[in-house]
């Protein structure tokens, strides 16, 4: 009987504990989405006045950089870009040009339409291995493959047949026009010997340029030890301006190194006259 007492009173103990932790309310349990962090916030460290300053220079945008006569130079970090010339006329170039003509219009701005290179040869159909070596090499200069220049009549007296070839020539538009300007203004003619400054009377009245070449050499993509005959070129700018004073101006402004004490000047043409003006006989005649 004791045992049976003592088994009723165990049953008795944990069905009470059972229901005791049953009615027990549950701790609020929060769950890792809709936790919250104790908010923390950051100071920014102080910024100094000088640190200010040189973020307003670096954000405004680059002013044109100028020399005594009036160049536009060219700065360290324009040297990098890839069509830094391009990029120099649209930005510098044509806001001085627009208010020194005092142009209405953008589009009356001259610019630079095309160049082009070109190199007489007059053994060219004699000698095939040096016209494809001159085509090699004015093709690493100027980026482009140049094409063969034909004869339009035939000269005895130059043992000239029509269709002959007698040099080579290539046209530079966009920005391989750019790109070969600047390296000539900035390599090129730096480089030739005895460099005094490009003639500013060659243009031919309706605003084009043209300058001569002695040497291709003065390129750096042309090795000295690799080159053979030495062979000159002519470089034709041809640019919408409708004087010469506006073209001068605009390769004055792209860097274009002008002998200092000259400038385009206006050709008069004298009137031809009549071999009657010259004739002593003919003098006294009415």
């Amino acid at each position: 009987m004791a045992t049976m007492a003592m088994a009723m009173a165990m049953r008795v103990s944990s069905s009470s504990s059972s229901s005791s932790l049953a009615l027990r309310p549950r701790p609020p349990t929060s769950s890792p989405r809709t936790a919250t962090l104790p908010s923390t916030r950051l100071r920014p460290p102080p910024v100094s006045a000088a640190s200010a300053a040189a973020a307003a220079a670096a954000a405004a945008p680059p002013q044109p950089v100028k020399s005594p006569t009036g160049i536009v130079l060219v700065d360290r970090s324009e040297a990098e870009k890839v069509h830094r010339l391009k990029a120099a006329y649209l930005e510098k170039v044509v806001p001085l040009l627009k208010e020194e003509f005092s142009y209405a219009n953008i589009h009356e701005v001259p610019k630079i339409e095309k160049i082009v290179v070109n190199c007489g040869m007059g053994d060219a159909e004699q000698n095939s291995k040096g016209l494809e070596a001159a085509m090699k090499d004015l093709a690493m200069i100027t980026g482009q493959r140049p094409v063969k220049t034909k004869a339009k009549n035939s000269i005895a007296s130059f043992k000239l047949r029509e269709g002959a070839t007698v040099g080579i020539a290539v046209t530079l538009r966009g920005n391989i026009m750019y790109s070969f300007l600047d390296r000539l203004i900035n390599l090129g003619l730096p480089r030739t010997r005895d460099f005094q400054g490009v003639n500013p009377n060659s243009f031919d009245g309706h605003g084009n340029y043209s300058i001569g070449l002695r040497d291709q050499s003065v390129f750096p993509e042309i090795r000295y030890e690799a080159l053979g005959k030495q062979r000159g070129m002519d470089v034709c700018i041809t640019t919408t301006a409708k004087t010469d004073n506006e073209a001068q101006k605009l390769l004055a402004l792209l860097g274009m190194p002008f002998r200092e004490g000259g400038g385009p000047t206006v050709m008069v043409r004298k009137k031809k006259r009549k071999a009657a003006h010259f004739d002593s006989k003919s003098r006294g005649r009415k």
